[in-house]
């Protein structure tokens, strides 16, 4: 189980990199930075916690800009037994050096409805995770990511659930 591993990982990260590489900078320490714009698809499995295994289809656009060091994006989410996600929040790219591996956590607030399907307490719940990397020379990306999923006891229930998942995100270049 992660719970909010990922979200506070992404925080301390962020604010670090903030400080050290952006504060100082003439923009200041959220200031607007380009960055690429990225269409993503996600395909896999809710590994099992309360929930029964199943499959789950993710679509992610990432703004072409960042605040700072913090990307941000904009998902949703569709379980096959009905569930359906959408949510907005923040990403933070950790790139290796000058090679094409990276690693990205993001965390990102929405909204859920389960449809019948698995019951996550409440219609509001959040998402974080971390996805690890490769990127090509024309920028797609391809990954392995695992996410969480819970309303961070906001309601009486919240059984939470992690996904694994294969991305495969490209870059918008308009």
């Amino acid at each position: 189980m992660a719970d909010g591993t990922f979200a506070v990982l992404m925080l301390v990260l962020g604010l670090t990199d903030m400080s050290m590489n952006h504060c100082g900078s003439g923009n200041g320490c959220l200031g607007r930075n380009p960055d690429t714009p990225r269409l993503a698809f996600s395909a896999g499995q809710v590994v099992e916690r309360r929930a029964e295994t199943a499959s789950e289809v993710y679509f992610r656009y990432d703004l072409g800009h960042k605040l700072g060091p913090f990307g941000n994006a904009v998902g949703a989410s569709f379980g096959e037994n009905g569930e359906f996600w959408v949510g907005y929040g923040q990403t933070y790219t950790i790139n290796f050096g000058d090679s094409p591996f990276y690693t990205e956590l993001h965390a990102m607030p929405g909204i859920y409805l389960d449809n019948g399907g698995f019951d996550l307490g409440g219609p509001i719940e959040f998402r974080s995770g971390i996805e690890f990397g490769f990127e090509n020379r024309k920028g797609w990306r391809f990954a392995a990511s695992y996410d969480h999923r819970s309303n961070a006891g906001i309601y009486d229930d919240n059984p939470g659930i992690e996904t694994v998942q294969f991305r495969i995100s490209a870059p918008l270049n308009f």
